[in-house]
């Protein structure tokens, strides 16, 4: 038998990984990757951060990490992987085992036969199917020659007014690379939040920040872009609103682009993504699909999921690989869906199930917890942190945790992730023995902290409110006694104006007089993140009152 024939349809993220993968596992396969774009391996997450001038060599885009750019040379050279740029696979023919491709700049077609093929076609940008879309000025940041059109754009700095539409993560991250241009942001929203993989809460801290930067629209969508000479000049909203404008990005998420799969007889899932199992083998037997065109399953929810992120692609690109070369011996066994994104000078970011997930997926006894404080001491210019944490109560399994504010949010999140995926539990947490020194963490890390105040609530020391629970309260006019307990100073800077009365917690004991007399009257504390406000909880308990929460994340964490 000759040398195995291994094809890779598609050179973005996975296929170059996959085929690289293979080649290192057998120096004599013949490695052929198909890329119907005229770059490869692109760093496709990056061009945010190259449209906003993070840096200005383009070629950084399309570098290995010794700096080398990764094109047809140097996949042959170093690699010794064929590679057809410009060119599409038109058709796969699992009978006769071969891929049928055009060229996109000569026409010419042909084809070539396979052992293993592996399908890495990516994913198409969602599109809202809305007159003028196609005028000049309308566009996505899916691919490298939309980035280079938006860095044109910033560098001639022309262009005084966009539109970003979509605030999932793309939508955000082009918001700030246009903002840094000088130009002026609209963000168009149509659910009635940002970053849908927050609960509320969480994305309404996001979005008062954002509002600092651009104006955000939400519950509104795109009913035309209007024109002028075939020239965006506004986009008109489901409203009626009409926002002048001259620039407008689409990004209003992605589609997996399975059709090839689907013409070949491929199963496909529910959500139009290449069914695969954990080998990252398709329906048929000689065929992997990998990176953005797969449906893969929720480690904790076991429901299928379309999870286009980079990492995810190049991790199942080095499993379909090896098992295209040994056999199935590689497994990829699904994803907690661990996101984050820079959203101008926080970091703001997901993993795991949100509440309402997690609601939505059977688990019906949820608990959660808010956490507000810093990344590091004061004394080392600690910055803020947000932690919401959500835990079936019956198990204390960790379900989820979203991270946000100018901290160090990565770190944080990457802890959350493991503690899922290792199925940990919140007294697993408690004791977690991370490192520490001023110049990176608290003594007591924040992830450990929020685990305190968890197992706090879970054993009844701590009896918790959420901003939204206590927003709703007002709103329905029940009786409470609203306090904050931080000092004259903080007060007078900055307070939440909803009818707290003032008293220092070094002047509480001395001054329980002035709470009310019925002793199961609910009683609402507070400071800055809270600390001060279980002091005082506990306090005004130990004197006999029943009804006493705290208001989770404090001052910090109000969203309003």
């Amino acid at each position: 038998m000759g040398n195995k024939r291994i094809v890779v349809i598609g050179g973005s993220a996975a296929g170059p990984k996959a085929a690289s993968r293979a080649r290192r596992l057998d120096e004599n396969a013949e490695i052929t990757i198909i890329q119907k774009a005229s770059d490869l391996s692109m760093a496709s997450c990056g061009y945010p951060y190259f449209v906003g001038k993070f840096f200005d060599d383009r070629n950084q885009l399309l570098c290995s990490p010794a700096g080398v750019v990764r094109d047809s040379k140097f996949f042959l050279n170093a690699k010794n992987i064929r590679t057809y740029v410009n060119t599409e696979v038109t058709r796969i023919n699992r009978e006769q085992k071969i891929v049928e491709y055009k060229n996109l700049i000569t026409s010419e077609t042909s084809s070539l036969a396979y052992d293993k093929l592996i399908i890495a076609t990516g994913a198409f940008p969602r599109k809202p199917p809305v007159p003028g879309i196609d005028l000049k000025g309308v566009t996505t940041l899916q691919s490298l020659a939309d980035a280079d059109y938006l860095r044109k754009i910033s560098d001639e700095g022309v262009i005084k007014k966009a539109v970003v539409i979509g605030g999932g993560l793309i939508g955000i991250e082009t918001c700030e690379a246009l903002h840094l241009a000088g130009i002026e942001i609209t963000l168009v929203e149509l659910l009635p939040q940002l970053l849908t993989f927050l609960d509320k809460g969480m994305a309404r801290l996001v979005e008062k920040y954002v509002q600092t930067k651009a104006n955000v629209i939400l519950r509104n969508g795109v009913s035309e872009f209007i024109g002028e000479n075939g020239q965006l000049r506004a986009v008109k909203l489901q409203d009626g609103t009409e926002v002048p404008c001259e620039l407008a990005v689409v990004a209003t998420g992605v589609i997996p682009n399975s059709k090839l799969a689907k013409e070949a007889g491929l199963m496909i899932g529910e959500l139009g993504g290449v069914v695969v199992d954990s080998y990252m083998q398709t329906s048929d037997e000689d065929i992997y699909a990998i990176g953005d065109c797969v449906e893969i399953p929720h480690l904790i929810s076991k429901k299928s999921v379309h999870a286009p992120f980079g990492d995810l692609a190049n991790l199942q690109g080095r499993v379909a690989g090896e098992n295209a070369i040994n056999g199935n011996t590689a497994e990829f066994k699904g994803t907690v869906q661990t996101g984050i994104c820079k959203v101008f000078d926080y970091g703001v970011g997901s993993t795991g199930l949100s509440e309402q997930n997690a609601a939505r997926h059977g688990f019906d006894n949820i608990i959660t917890v808010v956490n507000a404080s810093s990344d590091k001491p004061g004394f080392m210019n600690g910055l803020l942190l947000i932690t919401k944490l959500i835990v079936d109560r019956s198990t204390q399994r960790i379900l989820g945790a979203q991270v946000l504010g100018p901290g160090d949010v990565s770190k944080q999140l990457a802890i959350w992730a493991m503690a899922i995926q290792g199925k940990l539990t919140v007294d697993d947490m408690v004791n977690a023995d991370l490192p520490y020194a001023p110049p990176y963490s608290l003594a007591i890390d924040h992830s450990i902290a929020t685990a305190h105040i968890m197992q706090n609530k879970l054993n009844g020391l701590f009896n918790g409110i959420s901003a939204e629970e206590l927003k709703r309260k007002l709103k329905s006019n029940a009786p409470m006694f609203l306090l904050d307990v931080r000092n004259s100073n903080e007060y007078e800077a900055s307070h939440l104006g909803i009818g707290e009365k003032l008293i220092p917690l070094g002047q509480l004991r001395g001054r329980l007089s002035e709470l009310p007399e019925d002793k199961d009257t609910e009683i609402v504390t507070w400071c800055k993140i809270s600390v001060r406000g279980y002091e005082a909880a506990r306090v005004i308990m130990a004197h006999g009152y029943t009804n006493v929460k705290v208001l989770e994340g404090g001052v910090m964490g109000w969203p309003w």
